[in-house]
């Protein structure tokens, strides 16, 4: 009983939250509004960059060419993409769009006041969800909780900290931007191996698999 009036009050409150996270207009560089995920609680967080330019038009995270690749990595370690999105609650370091960047071919890097913005909504998101396993993924997304030169210091190992004072595990993951070779040949492709079988391995991540049809 205590149990189900917990979860329900925290359905509640992520309800208030996301009302407040998409009337969010702090950073007049971005482009759009928030992109926020389906669902209202988790065991495990992932946590991606910022949306690329189909999230923002679609309103869903890992939609377009990234999100093909990171869900056929987790198809291999046995949960489908409509189980993850139904059951995993999805962040970023940005909410919304940052647009391109006009000196490549790649999007913005969100600036250190727009990620201080947005610190609010994930900081409310781990106080609230108490999440046991969080998935960075991405540089940016890494780098909120861990302090690393190179990918291969951190991909395919499993931190255990203290994030706002609640103790979780931490599996770092490459962004899965399809431009992106270092995860397509070693020590990347290794390591991204080694990320996903400790996924594999966590309990959250097992009573995930329970939950495929």
């Amino acid at each position: 009983m205590k149990n189900s009036k917990k979860s329900l009050d925290i359905h509640r409150e992520i309800k208030i939250h996301k009302k407040k996270l998409s009337n969010c207009r702090l950073c007049k560089n971005m482009k759009g509004t928030p992109v926020i995920c389906s669902n209202s609680s988790s065991d495990i967080l992932l946590i991606g960059q910022a949306p690329g330019i189909k999230e923002k038009v679609i309103n869903k995270p890992f939609a377009w060419t990234a999100g093909k690749n990171l869900f056929s990595w987790f198809y291999k370690i046995d949960v489908s993409e409509d189980n993850f999105r139904k059951n995993v609650y999805m962040a970023s370091i940005c909410r919304c769009y940052p647009g391109k960047n006009i000196k490549s071919s790649g999007d913005r890097v969100p600036s250190i006041e727009e990620i201080n913005n947005c610190k609010q909504w994930l900081d409310f998101e781990i106080n609230i969800l108490k999440p046991k396993l969080i998935i960075p993924v991405g540089k940016l997304a890494i780098e909120k909780f861990i302090s690393f030169q190179k990918l291969h210091e951190v991909v395919g190992k499993k931190f255990t900290k203290k994030v706002n004072g609640i103790s979780l595990n931490i599996i770092c993951l490459p962004h899965p931007s399809g431009i992106s070779m270092w995860y397509k040949k070693n020590p990347g492709k290794a390591l991204l191996e080694e990320s996903l079988f400790k996924i594999h391995k966590t309990k959250v991540w097992q009573n995930l698999i329970s939950k495929e049809k």
